[in-house]
């Protein structure tokens, strides 16, 4: 049975004194909420790591990095290893998020050298994949995910073991519009396929999880699809009580 897991991706967001009244709101809030089976995981910027862990005691839940270097140490101005992420109390780091993709230039190359970086340091990568409204509506869909899943499955070989996917049709994150359940659980079926081809037991077991302008009222039909596998949260990961309302609804109900 593969675990549920639900991602808070607060990207460009937070401040010491938004950080400290969301602490507070989440950690009452969360003694309401039934987080049996569920993984919990709340990436904010790498700067309130520290923060955020010394803040949120629960054990339940875990933090991450929104990003990593696919260096290791050095030269590097800006960039933040995976063990520097694994010192302040990650277990997590999204790798590939279109963001990324689009406004850093980021190849699969990279991607694959940062899944192996987090791997290295004890981490967790979450990689993300996803195509544009243009690339779907031109029917190149399943050619732009071949090539991002195929660079994953060849660069990573049996560590993709270690690793959760994440697809994220990049016309649906913060546009408003979703990916209907179907449509989401459409792709998720492909992917774990396409993930067969290389080996049937680690298709089972890799978690697929979905992101794409997820909020409480479509959370129950995407987690309801056989393969979506929990929830990569964008903005609405910020309003505490929208967050708990994600976080404790139950599939299958």
């Amino acid at each position: 049975m593969r675990t549920l897991l639900i991602i808070a991706n607060w990207k460009l967001n937070g401040n010491w004194s938004f950080n400290e009244a969301y602490a507070s709101a989440f950690s009452s809030g969360l003694k309401d909420v039934d987080v049996t089976g569920r993984q919990i995981v709340i990436c904010p910027p790498s700067i309130y790591l520290q923060q955020l862990n010394a803040l949120i005691l629960n054990q339940d839940i875990y933090f991450g990095g929104q990003d990593l270097s696919d260096e290791t140490a050095g030269a590097f101005t800006g960039e933040i290893s995976g063990v520097m992420l694994k010192e302040f109390g990650c277990r997590y780091v999204l790798v590939g998020h279109s963001e990324r993709r689009v406004r850093h230039q980021e190849s699969n190359e990279i991607v694959v050298r940062k899944a192996l970086n987090a791997i290295s340091a004890g981490l967790i990568p979450v990689i993300c994949v996803g195509e544009t409204l243009e690339q779907r509506q031109s029917q190149q869909m399943h050619e732009v995910l071949s090539s991002q899943l195929d660079a994953i499955l060849q660069g990573l070989g049996e560590q993709v073991e270690q690793v959760v996917l994440a697809y994220e049709p990049i016309w649906a994150i913060g546009t408003g519009q979703t990916a209907s359940a179907e449509q989401a659980q459409e792709v998720h079926s492909w992917l774990r396929e396409r993930v067969g081809k290389k080996s049937h037991s680690m298709a089972q077991n890799l978690q697929i999880i979905y992101g794409g302008s997820v909020k409480s009222d479509n959370t129950k039909q995407l987690l309801n699809m056989p393969d979506i596998d929990g929830l990569l949260v964008g903005g609405s990961s910020l309003v505490v009580s929208e967050f708990l309302s994600i976080c404790q609804v139950n599939e299958g109900i």
